[in-house]
């Protein structure tokens, strides 16, 4: 399928940053067993990769507002639209060498979440979503999976780790869930990890303490795959609250019973 205009400035923002990412990761296993090891090296990744994703979108939409992970919100003339942008989603997995990560870039006009682009440089793997044109794995159209028994599912999540997250909560939430589903998954990329539930690789998703660049193209991408997703008082406030739960209508339901059921 051939994408609009936006979605083609976007994707060639994401895939300009994915070829330098993508090189960058080549060199990270050699890195690991030097004394210093590869942290200072994967945050100049990052840095650059942010970089590219900048220049490009302002040749192409000038005056756009940022939000980005690492340089933080910056005003343009054009207050209306804002990129929202991780040059880097799985920071973590890139350093250790583990080849899931992604560039994701959204827009948001006017509050709403308008075109999303999610991609693994590593895997060459490309899902993109536009408002009321669904969304789209390469040239594929992506539907979320139809499963509507949590015992059949297979739910991804992300876990708190050191200095991060309400691990105590977490692990009611974890209880609760486990005992009811086919199967958990974490695999440390927020972005990938709600693609794949547009994609129905995943059933559903759950994560709290994320940020809007972690979330903002994957819930585009859900929703436009016919999934459903919400903060977990089950309102439209992902961005502003750091929480998420989605699925399809029956798993988005079912494990936003259970996740309250656990409690705070």
């Amino acid at each position: 399928m051939a994408g609009s205009a936006l979605i083609n400035v976007m994707v060639r923002a994401a895939m300009k940053a994915g070829r330098v990412l993508a090189r960058d990761f080549g060199e990270v296993e050699q890195l690991q067993v030097s004394r210093k090891g590869p942290a200072d090296f994967v945050s100049a990744a990052d840095r650059r990769a942010e970089e590219i994703i900048r220049d490009e979108l302002e040749r192409a939409r000038p005056g756009y507002s940022f939000l980005m992970e690492e340089t933080g919100e910056t005003r343009g003339s054009d207050p209306q639209h804002l990129w929202i942008v991780d040059p880097l989603d799985g920071t973590t997995n890139f350093l250790h060498g583990i080849p899931l990560f992604a560039v994701s870039i959204a827009l948001e006009r006017q509050g709403k979440l308008m075109a999303g682009v999610v991609y693994n440089p590593v895997t060459d793997e490309l899902y993109t979503a536009e408002r009321g044109a669904g969304a789209f794995f390469n040239d594929r159209r992506l539907r979320v999976a139809q499963r509507r028994e949590l015992y059949e599912a297979v739910i991804a999540t992300g876990i708190p780790h050191f200095g991060r997250g309400d691990h105590g909560v977490f692990l009611k939430q974890l209880a609760k869930v486990m005992g009811e589903t086919a199967g958990i998954r974490r695999c440390g990329a927020a972005a990938l990890d709600l693609a794949w539930v547009a994609s129905g690789r995943f059933d559903g998703f759950w994560e709290e303490a994320l940020s809007p660049w972690d979330m903002a193209a994957g819930i585009l991408l859900i929703t436009e795959a016919g999934g459903f997703v919400s903060d977990l008082s089950g309102r439209d406030q992902m961005l502003g609250r750091g929480t998420i739960v989605a699925g399809n209508e029956a798993v988005h339901r079912r494990l936003l019973k259970l996740l309250n059921e656990a409690g705070r």
